[in-house]
């Protein structure tokens, strides 16, 4: 598996160099956008879109509304459940990062420059895993905002590139791992979910955390209607009473 390290001519090496050259030629204020998006600021952007699915599931009807939250939850369980799963397969693929194979990079993220005899793997992207594990785990609940999470993990994956810090294989692998865990084990997880959510909506102090209208409650009868008529007035009767 530490093969997959080596370098050489091609594909997943030469695209590391162009995407990373175009670090060199990009202004400075480029370089430090880059790379707080790619470090910090995408994955906020995604924690931000899961809290605004959130706020619009929470006005849809109770049932609409406990599904979607399940789903939710979900995601970001997901998330570190990948996290957890990416850290065997680091240790079982062994890759050191790029700039520690490969001289000409320019390393954007903090840190990174300093003494390269870091030992950090790199296969597959921690970041990139955690942003399509909530990408795809949105697209769950909220298909709109879903794309738009899955599209933001991919920019995070080029991100991550560009900062020369992993490969685009890198990339590709974190991409394949979020997405797996997410829908693998969605039936099961939201099927253990689901009871602990409806709990949580029918309680009168948590049941906001579901819906904006809080625990459901009983709809009034309406006693016009269920009247029994008195004996010996028939229906008939009472019709035209009315």
């Amino acid at each position: 598996m530490a093969g997959l390290t080596t370098g050489g001519p091609n594909v997943d090496v030469s695209l590391l160099y162009e995407v990373n050259g175009a670090a060199r030629r990009a202004p400075a204020w480029v370089d430090t956008a880059v790379s707080l998006a790619g470090e910090y600021g995408i994955l906020l952007a995604m924690v931000l879109l899961v809290l605004w699915c959130w706020r619009g599931a929470r006005r849809q009807d109770e049932a609409a509304a406990a599904e979607s939250f399940t789903a939710l939850v979900w995601a970001p369980l997901a998330a570190g459940l990948a996290l957890l799963v990416n850290v065997p397969l680091r240790e079982l693929v062994g890759r050191r990062r790029p700039f520690e194979l490969h001289e000409g990079l320019h390393v954007l993220e903090p840190g990174w420059g300093v003494g390269l005899g870091n030992t950090e793997y790199s296969f597959a992207s921690g970041h990139t895993t955690v942003a399509m594990a909530l990408g795809v785990g949105l697209f769950v609940a909220h298909r709109k905002l879903g794309i738009l999470g899955i599209g933001l993990a991919l920019v995070e994956g080029v991100c991550r590139v560009y900062m020369g810090v992993n490969y685009p294989t890198d990339v590709i692998g974190g991409l394949a791992l979020g997405t797996a865990v997410v829908l693998v084990l969605a039936p099961l997880a939201l099927a253990l979910l689901d009871p602990v959510v409806r709990a949580v909506a029918g309680s009168r102090r948590l049941g906001r955390l579901v819906r904006a209208g809080g625990r459901a409650r009983p709809l009034p009868v309406d006693l016009a209607q269920n009247r029994t008529p008195p004996a010996g007035r028939r229906p008939q009767d009472e019709d035209l009473a009315a």
